[in-house]
């Protein structure tokens, strides 16, 4: 296989509003991210992936971008930016930034030149629609709740916003919006950035014809989601992006990529597709949810996960790149999610969680915090909650259409909300987790005395250093790289059982995603006496033990 740096790489995901403050202020910042490099290259990650750090007003929390070539203020300055690029450098880390360029910020110059008039210059640099029959030129909804569209009293013309109304969407279709999405690029890339990391990519190019779409039962708008995903210029747009940038750099690439199917993965993120590296698909973040979404507390199946990250890795296999991860800016935390997050068990099930991914063939995405296992949040009321995403399912399922109670949303929140993993990064068990000296801009969860990295790197059992065994190992063993997959007892409810084979090298991966003692299969009893290459109990047992994972290291 045609091995590129970034196929063994692992990334490491950065919030820089809640990493680590080094001024005070209460909001983390670039600085502060150097400040921790040395930490990153101890956990031994190759890629450190940046939440969006541009000059925004932050409705949507740095996503939607004002001017992409500044910085944002609360975050320091260009100088900050460039200082903490040379010490990533010098430390064989590399710096991937978050593309934002589905849509910019209101505040944008081309947005606030676009609403001017019907026939000013940028005017077309945005998607404008009359209204029909006096109300919105379609009937989508967007990702936050609400109409995708929003009224402007000047040229008396709706604009598209998929997301908030502060986030207009830009119109790929005129190719001076895409120049100058490039030539943007390539001024960042020549600054000595590794790559990008694209935010709703999927979703840049519109329908050819604007229409109304089904809408589901109770509700009043169709979701726009649906309806912009993959469309029909995607592809010609990131192979011209390709062609006038990614080409002429050493980069790596993934896209975001909501609703993607596998067919469509192949084009995005094929060996030959001449577009991304690889994509985020999120078929298995959804396997939780019910006519709610995701704001349920419904339990997930396991053989259902196994079946769909199966799929992929499968499907994929020598043709595109996965990438792997369970944690990100927009994901509660996993161990309380699928894991266990009570005393007793939520080391175990963090590092079990670990192993199941990092197994996998694809690059690894570990969220800030995750390596120490950090859980969510308890949210009591809906004014500790930051995230306009919970805010306005707050308003929409308890206000509005009474289908849950305050204290039921608060619980579901607690399970599904994005704040999560947005609570400040625990450093140490000094006041506010050793995040800032101020006063942070959200709430440190209070379990940041007992979960906190002083406290970790230096134990040789903890979720830490279980996290830089196995990013060591996928370093040393071309076999979790390149091996092929293969599902076992795929019905189990209890047990992901798969094996990696490379050159008459197999690995045997057994993972319980129990609080249950459970006997071992007889389809594998024979291969459980092999060398163990990484497990989360130190002695061997007859049994598998809760939240027990084992790697064995085989002949084949």
């Amino acid at each position: 296989m045609d091995r590129q740096w970034w196929k063994n790489a692992v990334v490491y995901q950065i919030y820089p509003r809640s990493f680590k403050d080094s001024n005070g202020d209460g909001i983390g910042d670039l600085k502060g991210i150097t400040e921790k490099l040395d930490y990153l290259q101890n956990l031994g990650v190759t890629i450190i992936w940046l939440s969006p750090i541009y000059k925004s007003p932050n409705k949507d929390n740095g996503y939607d971008i004002s001017d992409y070539r500044d910085i944002m203020t609360e975050f320091g300055t260009m100088a900050d930016f460039d200082e903490m690029l040379s010490e990533a450098h010098k430390r064989g880390l590399k710096i991937v930034m978050d593309l934002v360029v589905n849509h910019s910020s209101d505040q944008h110059k081309w947005f606030l030149e676009s609403k001017k008039s019907k026939d000013n210059p940028y005017r077309d640099y945005y998607i404008w629609k009359d209204p029909v029959d006096g109300h919105e030129p379609t009937n989508w909804g967007a990702f936050f709740s609400g109409s995708a569209w929003q009224f402007d009293e000047t040229t008396g013309q709706y604009y598209l916003h998929q997301f908030v109304p502060e986030q207009p969407d830009l119109n790929w279709e005129n190719p001076k919006v895409r120049d100058g999405v490039f030539d943007m690029m390539n001024w960042w890339c020549e600054k000595g950035i590794d790559g990008f990391r694209m935010d709703v990519i999927s979703l840049i190019s519109k329908p050819e014809v604007y229409e109304d779409g089904p809408v589901r039962p109770g509700e009043k708008y169709a979701f726009c989601g649906n309806i912009t995903a993959n469309g029909p210029h995607v592809h010609e747009y990131l192979k011209e992006m390709n062609q006038k940038v990614l080409s002429k750099y050493d980069l790596v690439t993934v896209g975001e990529a909501a609703g993607v199917t596998i067919e469509e993965a192949k084009k995005y993120a094929g060996f030959d597709s001449k577009e991304l590296n690889m994509v985020f698909q999120f078929e298995h973040m959804d396997l939780d949810s019910d006519e709610h979404g995701k704001w349920t507390m419904k339990k997930l199946y396991l053989p259902d996960l196994k079946e769909n990250l199966t799929k992929w890795q499968k499907e994929l296999a020598g043709v595109a790149w996965n990438s792997l991860f369970w944690d990100n800016h927009d994901q509660p935390r996993i161990v309380s999610r699928w894991g266990n997050d009570s005393d007793e068990y939520r080391e175990i099930s963090a590092k079990m969680l670990a192993t199941c991914l990092h197994m996998m063939q694809g690059t690894p995405y570990v969220y800030q915090g995750e390596e120490l296992g950090m859980t969510n949040y308890t949210f009591k009321e809906i004014s500790d909650c930051d995230d306009v995403e919970e805010i306005n399912i707050y308003k929409d399922l308890v206000t509005d259409a009474k289908v849950y109670t305050h204290e039921e949303m608060m619980n579901v929140i607690s399970a599904k909300g994005r704040d999560n993993a947005r609570t400040p990064m625990q450093w140490d068990d000094s006041e506010n987790g050793g995040f800032t000296t101020g006063k942070p801009w959200l709430k440190v969860n209070p379990n940041y005395k007992k979960i906190n990295a002083a406290a970790e790197v230096d134990d040789p059992d903890s979720v830490f250093n279980y996290y830089k065994k196995l990013i060591a190992l996928r370093r040393e063993n071309d076999i979790i790289v390149d091996g092929t997959y293969e599902l076992l007892e795929a019905a189990d409810e209890n047990l992901f059982i798969y094996t990696r084979s490379l050159n008459g090298r197999k690995l045997l991966v057994v993972c319980n995603f129990t609080d249950k003692t459970l006997d071992v299969p007889k389809s594998i009893e024979a291969m459980t006496g092999g060398e163990i290459l990484i497990s989360n109990y130190k002695e061997k047992a007859s049994s598998i033990r809760p939240y027990e994972a084992t790697v064995f290291d085989l002949k084949a």
